[in-house]
């Protein structure tokens, strides 16, 4: 069974920057889409960015031009850069992964393999 890990939250102010990272265990599937996915309190989990094994990306539109998706294959590593941090963008940040067998992006719920997440807190 495939593990993911996250690391890389914190604590900054409005306006800063994090990086996560996801280190994978086994990339199981051979099609596959891998995903920053958060959860506010309160809130329903929302795909803050996604990547296909073909290479595609989507991004959430409050995210795009601040968040990059990128994978170090080599590393079987996943990242999220966050720039120009938001108290909007606190929330509980996981990584997940799922077989890719449809060229439409996942919602949340199809997400089959996922990290313990790590927290992001931005204040104002």
């Amino acid at each position: 069974q495939v593990q993911l890990q996250e690391s890389g939250g914190g604590s900054v102010q409005s306006g800063g920057s994090l990086r996560l990272s996801c280190v994978v265990s086994e990339y199981i599937y051979k099609r596959y889409y891998i995903a920053w996915i958060r959860q506010a309190p309160g809130k329903e989990r929302l795909n803050v960015a996604a990547l296909a094994s073909d290479g595609r990306t989507s991004y959430q539109a409050s995210v795009r031009g601040r968040f990059t998706i990128s994978q170090d294959s080599a590393k079987n590593t996943l990242y999220l850069q966050m720039n120009d941090l938001k108290p909007e963008d606190t929330a509980v940040y996981y990584c997940a992964l799922t077989k890719g067998y449809s060229k439409n992006w996942p919602p949340p719920y199809e997400y089959t393999d996922w990290g313990q997440g790590t927290q992001v807190t931005v204040s104002s």
